[in-house]
């Protein structure tokens, strides 16, 4: 049976959408309407009839469960006509046991009506845009990745051992060498003439690195991922001058937001795109690192905290700002540096990394929405943050045994 919760009404009238790949199923409900289920496919002229048919009830608003990417379409063709309130589907369960699509739209109009409901975070469509660039880009990058990898196991293979002599076997130099080896050189001499002066110094075990079996059937895979790389490569390129082109529009904050330790402009673009830059979507700081998943969860019960563990959050923005957090420990004089390694013995390398990524999203959100560059407070604040904290206590401590002191700095 239905649930027959019941609560305040807060909008007038309002639809349930549970959208599907290929349906959608609608409710509406509200003040003089009679209560109606209806579905719809997802072509667009059967959406543009639900429209029709939603206007003819004087719907003001829609509440759609954010399922994959399947109420994007929905979204795009109606939000122009309706206000939409896009919900977590975690937030929205209804009763365990009396799943159907209609009760799920029921349930979703009735507390759409009740006012009950958390819209998420929807970026204008321009964001939305530099959103799909910036995360292709990152699954291409994770591609070239792979590709770089499968060719040095190819290498192994075939019992060459240049990543012993070489850091970078795709740099000038391993390429060079790579592709004499696939022309079938292998005088070392004029293999030793294509490396530089710092590889030329190793030249006795290069010259055992070299010394492998190449097979047909190795050259064939060598010459294929390495098409596939550049391939992966071009593709990569062109994403950049498209972001390029999209970020334009937000060169003020990527310029802003590139004065944090660690972060440069790919990484900017994305935090652009994954946050926005209206940053009035989060009423508070806190909301936006609850939202990113970079900060501690609440769990609570008869007093006592359970867990803290951070939340699920943005799986695309987080990653991203703990990358962006390890880039900014290798930066000297830093104040990030300095606070991951104060947490880094007490809380350990990973829990440290999350809070030099939240600070740099606190810092982000104020340089956003002010329009100010990032303040430096230095690798030694926190020492000397703490230095004032002990004074000041053994001062208390001092009035509370009525002794009076007067400080003066030691030179």
């Amino acid at each position: 049976m239905e649930s027959q919760i019941s609560f305040p009404q807060v909008v007038e009238r309002g639809a349930g959408m549970d959208v599907h790949r290929d349906t959608v199923v609608v409710t509406v409900m509200g003040t003089g309407i009679i209560t109606e289920t209806r579905t719809f496919t997802t072509y667009t002229n059967d959406l543009r009839s639900l429209s029709s048919w939603l206007k003819s009830f004087a719907i003001t608003h829609l509440s759609i469960e954010s399922t994959g990417v399947y109420w994007k379409p929905v979204f795009n063709i109606l939000n122009d006509e309706f206000e939409i309130l896009l919900v977590n589907a975690r937030h929205v369960k209804n009763i365990p046991g009396h799943k159907t699509d209609k009760k799920d739209s029921r349930w979703l109009a009735k507390l759409l009506l009740s006012g009950l409901l958390k819209a998420s975070f929807v970026p204008p469509n321009e964001i939305r845009n530099l959103r799909d660039l910036t995360r292709y880009r990152k699954k291409l990058v994770q591609n070239a990745t792979a590709e770089r990898n499968r060719f040095e196991r190819v290498l192994q293979d075939a019992n060459f051992k240049l990543s012993n002599v070489i850091s970078d076997i795709f740099g000038k130099t391993g390429t060079l060498l790579i592709t004499a080896l696939l022309q079938g050189n292998n005088n070392f001499e004029e293999l030793l003439a294509l490396c530089h002066g710092a590889i030329k110094k190793k030249k006795d075990i290069l010259k055992e690195s070299l010394e492998g079996k190449l097979t047909d059937h190795h050259k064939f895979m060598l010459e294929t991922i390495r098409l596939s790389i550049e391939n992966i490569n071009y593709r990569i390129a062109k994403i950049d001058n498209e972001t390029a082109l999209l970020c334009s529009q937000y060169s003020t904050e990527i310029e802003l937001l590139k004065t944090i330790p660690g972060v440069n402009s790919i990484s900017a673009a994305a935090m652009i795109a994954e946050i926005g830059v209206d940053m009035n979507k989060f009423p508070t700081v806190q909301h936006l690192a609850s939202w990113a998943g970079v900060c501690p969860g609440n769990n609570e019960s008869a007093g006592k905290m359970r867990s803290s563990r951070i939340t699920n959050g943005n799986q695309h923005l987080k990653p991203m700002l703990i990358e962006c957090a390890w880039s900014a420990t290798r930066v000297k004089d830093c104040y990030l540096r300095k606070k991951y390694e104060s947490l880094l013995a007490r809380r350990g390398k990973k829990r440290a990394l999350v809070a030099v990524g939240h600070k740099m999203l606190n810092a982000a959100y104020f340089m956003i929405k002010y329009k100010v560059p990032y303040l430096e407070l230095g690798y030694d604040y926190i020492d000397s943050r703490r230095k004032q904290s002990q004074v000041q206590s053994y001062i208390d401590k001092l009035k509370n045994l009525g002794i009076e002191v007067e400080i003066t700095q030691a030179l």
